[in-house]
């Protein structure tokens, strides 16, 4: 079923950008966001700040990673598993856990194949083949009882290692195919998600510590990162998923959930000088966003 947004939404979708040109030129960037307590998922313009695509989500359902295949589908996880629908909203797959399990990472690896990753006593990391078929499983012990805190977003690196950001821990470990814990690195926070930069380098968000860092995993030191007394005009609230651009500038998911102030923005995005240079605040809808993920493209929705 498509879901039209409410026209009065629309007037109230506010966006700023201050100083900076879009990447690239030709197709226009879009984002795909979602987020924990927030009942959709959409498609934003960025140029304009307008959802133009949104999927209703089932009572219960808490978004934590979403992003768009190789295919042009939509993937997301939403805490009692992770469905794979066509930008029609047609369901091609849904993988649901067990009860008492919790489902935070999906997402598409070069093979074509899926990488779910779910909050149990043992955790899993489970690979499926692109019907949404379980073709493999790695169980490991994660050390947090809690299955709510034990992580949301992990990753699969080049040479086939998890990075896995352990949330009650504040610290980032990176795990083999055979279940060793090759690096462990302390971070703070509760950290939500780890991304491999350009240079190699790790970027990892840390929710409520207010800040993301940069870790250098050879020499496993946090090298640089961005807390709120290094940017201004706006907070920094839970720093859910970070993105970082190419050009050296991040984006960041503000989530809200853990705080009164609904006045800072969804999105921020920071060049490479800790300077704002663009962000979207959805006033007065009560948008949650905690992952999301870019795209171009010339015309997506039809």
């Amino acid at each position: 079923m498509i879901v039209k947004m409410n026209k009065s939404l629309f007037r109230y979708i506010s966006i700023s950008l201050i100083g900076i040109a879009l990447l690239g030129c030709g197709t226009q960037e879009k984002l795909l966001v979602c987020g924990c307590s927030w009942d959709k998922v959409a498609i934003v313009d960025k140029k304009t700040g307008q959802m133009e695509w949104v999927h209703q989500l089932q009572k219960g359902d808490d978004c934590n990673d979403i992003e768009l295949t190789k295919a042009g589908n939509i993937l997301y996880a939403y805490k009692g598993g992770a469905r794979l629908i066509t930008n029609a909203q047609q369901v091609i797959w849904d993988f649901k856990v067990e009860k008492g399990q919790e489902l935070f990472t999906a997402t598409e690896l070069p093979s074509g194949e899926y990488l779910l990753a779910v909050c149990a006593n043992p955790s899993r990391i489970i690979t499926l083949n692109d019907k949404g078929e379980k073709i493999k499983e790695l169980n490991f012990d994660s050390g947090i009882k809690n299955v709510h805190g034990q992580f949301r977003q992990i990753v699969q690196t080049p040479e086939n290692t998890y990075l896995i950001p352990l949330m009650e821990k504040g610290e980032v470990i990176e795990l083999t195919q055979s279940n060793e814990v090759v690096r462990r690195i302390e971070v703070g926070g509760n950290p939500f998600s780890v991304k491999i930069q350009p240079d190699g380098n790790w970027l990892v968000s840390c929710g409520d510590a207010h800040k993301f860092v940069i870790v250098d995993p050879h020499s496993q030191l946090v090298t640089d990162g961005i807390t709120n007394e290094d940017i201004l005009n706006v907070s920094l609230l839970f720093v859910a998923e970070t993105h970082p651009y190419r050009n050296g500038n991040v984006m960041i998911a503000n989530w809200s959930g853990h705080a009164n102030d609904r006045t800072q923005p969804q999105l921020i995005e920071l060049d490479s000088k800790k300077r704002v240079v663009w962000t979207l605040n959805t006033k007065p809808e009560d948008v949650k966003i905690s992952a999301f993920y870019s795209f171009r493209a010339k015309k997506y929705i039809r």
